[in-house]
């Protein structure tokens, strides 16, 4: 009864991964990242990354395979997702939502550091927020997004901007994310091994 739809949803999948490897740009926006990350952590610096709702998931789960591990048994690298609960909900309630990746990113970063700003749709203000802040520190700002989703002075504050191929569905673009996040964390990975 379905199965129709099970073959076009992983093909949709298949399509959008073509557009993104057609656009030389995605693949070399990867490996500026990957780059960026792994000097950072050379330098003693950390990544920070946030987004909302599944994007905080990904958030999450960049960070966890960077501190954990991903394919090779080795150190921890210093990823912290912004997503303790108390954290979110006290400053949410106490300064705005809107203020919530920001204000963490005032409060622990520094010009070191990345910041792995996730946004499906490109316009939550409080992922903006943070890449200002995150710029005005002198962190560089890695932002994981659809298409070019970046308007007026967002743009100049944005170091590296990895888009997903366009789709109606939010949840496509996630999946979009899911892999770029897991080839991000495998180059990063192979970058701080051949330096050992």
């Amino acid at each position: 009864m379905y199965g129709n739809l099970i073959f076009n949803e992983f093909n949709k999948i298949i399509g959008m991964m073509k557009i993104f490897l057609k656009n030389s740009n995605g693949v070399d926006e990867i490996l500026i990242s990957a780059k960026l990350i792994s000097d950072a952590f050379k330098l003693g610096g950390k990544v920070l990354s946030c987004g909302n709702g599944g994007s905080l998931c990904h958030a999450m789960h960049f960070a966890e395979e960077l501190t954990g591990r991903y394919r090779e048994n080795r150190i921890g690298y210093p990823a912290i997702a912004i997503s303790d609960p108390s954290y979110l909900s006290c400053v949410s309630n106490d300064f705005g939502y809107e203020n919530v990746f920001s204000r963490y990113v005032k409060s622990i970063g520094n010009k070191k550091d990345v910041l792995l700003a996730i946004s499906s749709s490109g316009e939550s203000v409080n992922i903006l927020n943070a890449i200002e802040e995150a710029h005005n520190i002198g962190m560089k700002v890695i932002f994981l997004t659809r298409e070019s989703k970046l308007k007026n002075k967002f743009s100049s504050y944005v170091d590296v901007e990895i888009c997903a191929p366009f789709s109606r569905h939010l949840d496509h673009i996630q999946e979009m994310h899911m892999k770029i996040i897991h080839v991000l964390v495998l180059i990063i990975e192979k970058e701080m091994l051949s330096t050992v």
